[in-house]
């Protein structure tokens, strides 16, 4: 039995994060509950202490400090992140006319080094893990004029969860460099990160960057202004 303790929070609660709980909960289980002065989405007691579960549907930058102060006071964390995979838009007409389409844009489990960035020293921790979920989800629009010009006023409402295909864990620096298809050649620049992760060049530098801070990679040198990387203590 899932113990659900009521708190104001959950009024708010937007279906994907609430889908997600509700994916992530099992028997005996605490809901919304109080932790060192933070509100955490799900508390599992176990054998070797309580784990505690944050499910995370918008940016890590928002709760680097929450994650922080808990893994500081030895509480072992998950952050459940979905990962968009398939996402159909739907959009909400003011005359009640609802339209959808499917969004070409195909999310993977390397995105997630875009919101890692937010506490690169955390990563690798032995009390954080973090788990990446495949889902196929629905994004309702509706129309505000003046808002979101470059959606010419379509605003994203909320997101609803369609179906879980898969889950990644990362439980540790290497799983984290596993995330990374593929080979690289030896050494390799952020160029052959982002032609491998078929990414643009940013998301291989924020890649890069925290391989880097989980001691994985390491520079070796330069080819003209590009830094060269090898793995330290893997193989891609």
């Amino acid at each position: 039995m899932v113990d659900r303790a009521p708190h104001v929070g959950t009024l708010r609660e937007k279906p994907l994060h609430a889908a997600l709980k509700a994916w992530c909960a099992a028997d005996g289980d605490r809901i919304e509950h109080p932790v060192d002065g933070y509100v955490i989405d799900i508390v599992r007691p176990g054998p070797d202490g309580n784990l505690l579960i944050e499910v995370q549907t918008r940016g890590f930058s928002s709760m680097k400090a929450k994650v922080r102060a808990l893994l500081d006071r030895e509480h072992r964390i998950r952050i459940v992140y979905p990962i968009p995979v398939e996402k159909t838009i739907v959009k909400l007409h003011d005359g009640g006319e609802v339209t959808r389409r499917r969004s070409p844009k195909r999310g993977e489990p390397w995105d997630v080094f875009g919101e890692l960035v937010s506490f690169p020293d955390l990563i690798g921790h032995p009390g954080l893990e973090i788990e990446l979920v495949s889902v196929r989800e629905d994004e309702v629009r509706i129309h505000r004029p003046g808002k979101a010009w470059r959606r010419k006023g379509w605003v994203v409402e909320e997101r609803r969860l369609v179906d879980i295909l898969d889950s990644i864990r990362i439980v540790d620096a290497e799983s984290l460099l596993a995330l990374v298809p593929g080979s690289l050649p030896h050494p390799f620049t952020t160029a052959d990160v982002a032609r491998v992760l078929g990414r643009p060049r940013r998301l291989a530098q924020q890649a890069t960057y925290c391989l880097r801070h989980a001691e994985v990679i390491h520079p070796v040198g330069k080819v003209g202004n590009a830094i060269e990387y090898e793995v330290v203590r893997s193989t891609w």
